[in-house]
């Protein structure tokens, strides 16, 4: 698969390396040399592409749609703190008959623990003496706050525990990425984890997502898709 990474920081650099391992090809690199260019000039160099994976700021993100969508490119967007337009992007994607596919956070792991903490908020729900609350840590480098991560598992939560709870944030160091979803009551407190040790399991799953969207139109959440991953393993 001929795959373009658009911004080519931390995260490029390491969908480029594991890529190679897949035997895919990156044939096109978009940098910060490039923030200049309108979606048409973008759009000219991924007409040779099979799909695109964007992890640059959030405020590319829509001339990067509406580049891909020009190039007729299917796009894994990686890029998090663009959710005001999330809307307004999927009537483009639909518009144009495109292919687009999102996630709060790409990690297969952070996706199987949204499943395990849907499961566990449906269960405390039916408990009204324990509530929630969420907490995340990040590097100091991140600048959204909370985390896309830590919104979705929110929505998760708010789903089943309808009474408010707490989101926290802290920003330091180099700390990959941690998520903490608790259940809290007057006896006990029920803490689930999830902790990355690298950016691997992100760019892993950039790639994932990629393979699957090839072929494909429509506009997707990553929960998507590995629910329909899950389900084929599971049959």
């Amino acid at each position: 698969m001929k795959i373009a990474l658009i911004g080519y920081g931390a995260m490029g650099k390491l969908i480029a390396t594991l890529a190679a391992n897949k035997n895919h090809e990156i044939v096109v690199v978009v940098d910060e040399s490039d923030a200049d260019l309108s979606a048409e000039e973008l759009s000219e160099s991924l007409k040779d592409v099979d799909a695109a994976i964007d992890f640059s700021v959030a405020e590319a993100v829509k001339r990067n749609v509406e580049a891909c969508l020009i190039a007729d490119v299917p796009l894994v967007e990686g890029t998090t703190g663009w959710n005001d337009e999330k809307e307004s992007i999927r009537q483009m994607v639909e518009k144009s008959n495109g292919a687009f596919v999102f996630g709060a956070n790409f990690s297969i792991g952070v996706n199987l623990f949204y499943r395990i903490t849907n499961f566990a908020a449906e269960i405390f729900s039916q408990f009204g003496d324990y509530e929630a609350f969420i907490e995340e840590q990040h590097h100091s480098r991140k600048k959204d706050a909370p985390s896309g991560t830590a919104l979705k598992l929110k929505d998760i939560v708010a789903e089943h525990i309808k009474k408010d709870f707490s989101v926290s944030s802290t920003r330091a160091g180099n700390i990959p990425g941690t998520h903490r979803v608790g259940f809290d009551g007057a006896a006990d407190q029920i803490l689930l984890e999830h902790l990355a040790r690298s950016r691997e399991g992100f760019a892993s799953g950039a790639i994932v997502a990629a393979e699957w969207i090839r072929g494909k139109k429509g506009f997707y959440e990553f929960t998507e898709v590995m629910d329909e991953i899950c389900q084929n393993r599971l049959r």
